[in-house]
């Protein structure tokens, strides 16, 4: 029978992602239009989403956090550009954005003594082959495969090269240790469902050490530079932005944030995100026809979770679109470089109603074209 409940909100794309609950343009309306973005009003917006992220997230209070050019992609860029090149680089890769971290540092900063560790979707590489005396480069959850690494144990505390994480679908929904990381990036449209084009980028002392103490020998575009006259540019920390950002995007994600603490704060939405995963977990254990990319539960990711299904890849395509055409769920197709399935956001913008309800219709596109 053709399931009578659709969910709620049937978005399901894993970037940009589901708005919170309930989100309403007149959420926006203190947005700062038509001001400059370095007036006091402007720059106070700024600082003031830089100074509920620290707190939101936990953060060490040595840390810091800055809104810059370009989505995760600038962040991370940012930091490779300016920070890689003293020492050896590890690069861990088992997916579609790490892989292209990995092309970056060989192809386009052309770095000598580079280790490349490379899983197949659905897989970890073996992170004990890590060096700690190397910088280190990977995501903490691989959005395009579904795969996230279980923990920070394998990173130590004494170690001698930094570690640089792309956590843009990891942060605000998994339990992420901040000491073991120098470097930290995301973007406003994964987690908490803001908009595009703003990149977090967040930094341990030890990084800001790297920056005072090496200079790269390559050109710095002026989107990447956070140093002024051989100093921190500390001004990119409090709100002082490289480039102009959309006050309007900011407000967005102000608005996200300040859901965040009305539910409880970060452990709330973490939760929100681990409920979304067992409903998924419950309907494959009931159904032999899809399973998790991932191959154990481990590494499997709470946020962007992929699917294979026993179909040929037209059929799933067929599947996917069924989907899309009863207003179910929108997106949730497998990325255009990972193996043919399907992939459902879960992140804690989620609500678990309608994940139980999508379930539903699953079963029911399945048997349409099986």
């Amino acid at each position: 029978m053709k399931p009578a409940i659709k969910p709620k909100y049937p978005c399901f794309s894993s970037g940009p992602c589901a708005k919170h609950p309930d989100f309403s343009l007149d959420e926006l309306k203190d947005a700062p239009l038509g001001r400059s973005h370095r007036s006091r009003l402007g720059k106070g917006k700024l600082a003031e989403s830089i100074e509920k992220t620290k707190k939101i997230l936990g953060l060490p209070g040595d840390y810091r956090v800055g809104i810059v050019p370009a989505s995760d992609t600038g962040a991370f860029e940012m930091a490779m550009w300016s920070l890689l090149g003293p020492r050896d680089v590890d690069v861990f890769v088992w997916e579609s954005f790490s892989k292209g971290w990995a092309t970056d540092i060989q192809k386009q900063l052309k770095l000598d003594n580079v280790r490349v560790f490379e899983a197949d979707y659905g897989k970890l590489p073996d992170l004990s082959q890590a060096d700690f005396k190397n910088d280190i480069v990977f995501v903490w959850n691989g959005t395009t495969s579904g795969v996230k690494v279980p923990n920070g144990d394998w990173i130590p505390d004494d170690r001698e090269g930094l570690t640089l994480c792309d956590a843009t679908s990891a942060i605000f929904a998994m339990e992420i240790p901040y000491h073991k990381l120098d470097v930290i990036t995301y973007s406003w449209q994964k987690v908490l469902g803001g908009e595009a084009a703003h990149g977090m980028l967040i930094l341990s002392p030890r990084a800001v050490e790297r920056m005072l103490s090496y200079d790269p020998p390559w050109p710095m575009p002026k989107i990447f530079r956070m140093k002024k006259k051989g100093e921190l540019n500390e001004g990119i920390f409090k709100g002082s932005t490289i480039n102009t950002p959309s006050m309007m995007a900011n407000e967005d994600y102000l608005a996200a944030l300040n859901w965040v603490e009305s539910i409880g704060g970060l452990q709330a939405l973490l939760e929100r995100s681990k409920k979304n995963l067992e409903v998924f977990e419950d309907f494959v254990d009931k159904h032999d026809w899809i399973d998790f990319l991932a191959e154990s539960k481990e590494i499997r990711s709470n946020t962007s979770v992929c699917f294979k299904v026993d179909l040929p890849e037209d059929k799933v395509k067929t599947m996917v679109k069924i989907l899309a055409d009863e207003e179910v769920a929108f997106d949730c197709a497998s990325y255009r470089d990972a193996p043919s399935g399907l992939r459902f956001w879960c992140g804690g913008t989620i609500e678990a109603s309608d994940v139980e309800a999508v379930t539903q219709w699953l079963e029911w596109a399945y048997e349409q074209v099986s």
